[in-house]
């Protein structure tokens, strides 16, 4: 047993040093083995979105979660490292987005519906800006109606793309209601890339039912307009240069940043009821920083005062128990490291109270075996009946503290409220390992030490001549 906890304990002291230290073969760095801080350490962005459905629209849990899932899909496009996105309720969605740069894009990029339609706008060069009414239905006759500007096929000739930069909120003919050809369900995937001359645009694939009617109607309407339509918004129109029938085109006419939203968008899918944003928190990396160094040095001195109470009144196992202590550390940061588990400053706390609650079962502990020496028991026997008569208090007092902390972690994950989640998290894992440490680890190490080292002076383990009842039976001997 001694040996399987020398190799835990290097294992996870080796986990727990920091990603650059003794990185051996380069196993941390490629196994992306960190600390994964949560929001309030690193700073970045929380939004609270909520519901706002159309006339006659019904929000459900199937609506909702579909939509939690588009949110999810564009933040992954954001590269953001442990985002949180849940629902709260029956109509909110709760969005973390730890060290994200520029958070007015990110809410911009969340908050859109991004519903793309490329439409027949008549033979018009709708101004970009222009608000339309679309009605979905198939290509109409080319006698009837002119052609669809502006996607083109990279590397086929792509159709010049002519934005013509107007007051935006221009409002198109109230009799109009344009035809579209494609709409975003008909994307298969979304991407920026560069058009012939390197500048940077939206590129995407249609599948393939839609293909064929793109390429019939572009064939059908060569040198006629086409309108990018983006949340009934006209953002680009351009002249259809050739027949589009590889499946695939571009949209021009965007700024680097539109580019990349619109592409996680499109990618994404639009969303199935439009999002308001009813609360917004950011959070600056200085005051995360600050937080993770207060946090530290609150730990250094919570542990520091607990080892030297330990150590002033139970002595030996005191010193035993300190040291335990230092493994159950090295082993639950490690865990946080593998599984991972996002720290924030509510999990912090939740570490620190389980660092407790480990230190109370040693409590249980020592004080049995105390008991057990001033009835005069030797100290072997003492040792034993002491950890064997504390399991049950240790067994039922943990297992009390791990069911509430599966119902905080419940509750926090139905109403949105991650900071429950990570208190009740780290806490669960702390006094799961502080179990280990006080019944495997303590008791391991003080049998090994009774062995190499005979104890005759109960002093040593924190009961004086005085306390003990009458003569034990072998005075002095550590023997059974």
């Amino acid at each position: 047993m001694i040996g399987l906890i020398t190799i835990i304990t290097l294992f996870s002291t080796w986990i727990a040093l920091p990603t650059n230290w003794l990185d051996i073969g380069g196993f941390k760095e490629e196994n992306g083995i960190d600390v994964q801080e949560g929001l309030d350490l690193q700073g970045g962005l929380q939004v609270v979105l909520e519901a706002r459905p159309a006339e006659g629209q019904e929000v459900d849990g199937d609506v909702l979660s579909g939509t939690r899932d588009t949110i999810e899909r564009r933040v992954n496009a954001l590269g953001v490292s442990e985002p949180l996105i849940q629902t709260r309720g029956d109509n909110q969605i709760v969005v973390e987005l730890p060290g994200v740069e520029d958070p007015q894009a990110a809410v911009e990029l969340l908050q859109a519906t991004a519903l793309l339609e490329i439409v027949d706008p008549r033979g018009q060069f709708l101004p970009v800006g222009t608000r339309v009414d679309t009605t979905l239905g198939p290509a109409v006759d080319p006698a009837e109606a002119s052609a669809t500007p502006g996607d083109g096929t990279p590397g086929e000739g792509t159709p010049e793309a002519t934005p013509e930069p107007v007051p935006t909120e221009t409002p198109a003919p109230a009799s109009e209601a344009y035809t579209t050809i494609v709409s975003g369900a008909d994307i298969s995937d979304a991407f920026p890339t560069q058009d012939q001359l390197g500048t940077i645009v939206v590129g995407f694939e249609l599948r393939d039912e839609a293909s064929g009617a793109f390429c019939d109607f572009t064939s059908r309407n060569v040198s006629q307009p086409m309108s990018i339509v983006v949340d009934k918004t006209v953002i680009n129109t351009a002249t259809i240069n050739q027949p589009l029938c590889q499946g695939s085109a571009i949209i021009t006419g965007l700024a680097t940043q539109e580019v990349t939203n619109l592409s996680a968008q499109l990618k994404s899918g639009a969303l199935a009821v439009p999002l308001e944003v009813v609360q917004s928190r950011t959070v600056g990396p200085t005051l995360g920083q600050d937080s993770v160094d207060k946090s530290i040095i609150a730990g250094i001195v919570g542990l520091a005062l607990v080892a030297l109470l330990m150590i002033l009144y139970y002595r030996l196992p005191g010193l035993l128990s300190v040291f335990s202590l230092l493994i159950y550390t090295a082993i639950v940061f490690a865990l946080f490291k593998l599984i991972p588990v996002t720290l924030t400053l509510a999990g912090i706390a939740g570490f620190i109270l389980s660092i407790g609650m480990a230190v109370d079962a040693n409590v249980l502990i020592f004080a049995r075996l105390k008991d057990e020496l001033r009835l005069g028991r030797s100290v072997r026997n003492a040792v034993e009946a002491g950890f064997d008569h504390a399991w049950p208090s240790i067994r039922d007092s943990n297992m009390a503290t791990m069911i509430t902390c599966v119902i905080l972690y419940w509750f926090g994950r139905y109403t949105g409220a991650s900071i429950i989640q990570g208190f009740a998290l780290t806490l669960f894992v702390g006094v799961v390992v502080s179990m280990f440490t006080a019944i495997v680890v303590t008791r391991t190490i003080l049998r090994v030490l009774l062995n190499v080292l005979p104890i005759h002076n109960r002093w040593w383990l924190g009961v004086e001549r005085s306390e003990i009842a009458g003569p034990p039976a072998a005075a002095g001997s550590t023997g059974d």
